[in-house]
């Protein structure tokens, strides 16, 4: 996909750090994820209190969007239906990366982006491309494990998939884990339009997607 092209060397270094997060303790698993999301784009990791929220293709344009505690009850709220299973918890991260997306739209002005966003939108500043949306969502991702809205899942670093010999476009998503399987499930809000939830499968799924 378009603004991916300058990226490729980024499914190398993701590849390396996921499997450096299965070495590690648990206390160090979100630096990890922090060094793969963010580092190579200058960015800050998320807190409860504010992210920066990705852009216009590649985080060509960057904005922070201020977190309140009405931000903090909506989330709790979304995620209270995930409480049964693990399911049910990536169902309700779905719910919630809807809810995200409107409010990410109030701050950067994309209400009404679409899906799948190609090189002819390249720097509208209304739009996503993946490195957006796969960063965006991992902020959400982790903004739920900081407010312990996570029960059945850990954060993981983006992925990506594609290069010149398999003949699929490059693409990257967020990733959550499942605490009792290991199964790695992507989060993909850039296969949606605006105000719909991210799709969610497993990553092995995901990496065998168009």
């Amino acid at each position: 996909m378009a603004g991916m092209t300058m990226k490729m060397g980024m499914r190398g270094s993701l590849a390396v750090m996921g499997a450096l997060m299965a070495m590690v303790p648990a206390a160090l698993a979100q630096d990890a994820v922090i060094a793969a999301a963010y580092s190579g784009l200058s960015l800050s990791p998320p807190t409860t209190d504010a992210l920066t929220v990705c852009h216009g293709f590649g985080c060509q344009y960057r904005v922070e969007l201020g977190l309140t505690s009405a931000d903090h009850g909506a989330l709790k709220k979304l995620m209270a239906a995930g409480a049964g299973s693990a399911a049910k918890e990536r169902q309700a991260v779905a719910a919630a990366g809807a809810w995200f997306d409107k409010r990410i739209a109030q701050v950067a002005g994309t209400a009404g982006h679409v899906a799948r966003a190609n090189r002819d939108y390249m720097y509208d500043k209304r739009q996503f491309d993946c490195i957006d949306t796969s960063r965006n969502t991992t902020s959400l991702l982790l903004l739920l494990q900081q407010l312990q809205l996570l029960k059945f899942h850990t954060v993981a670093p983006p992925e990506a998939r594609g290069h010149i010999f398999d003949f699929k476009a490059p693409h990257a998503t967020a990733v959550l884990v499942d605490k009792e399987t290991g199964v790695k499930w992507s989060v993909d809000a850039w296969t949606r339009s605006y105000g719909q939830a991210p799709e969610v499968m497993t990553l092995d799924r995901w990496m065998e997607s168009d």
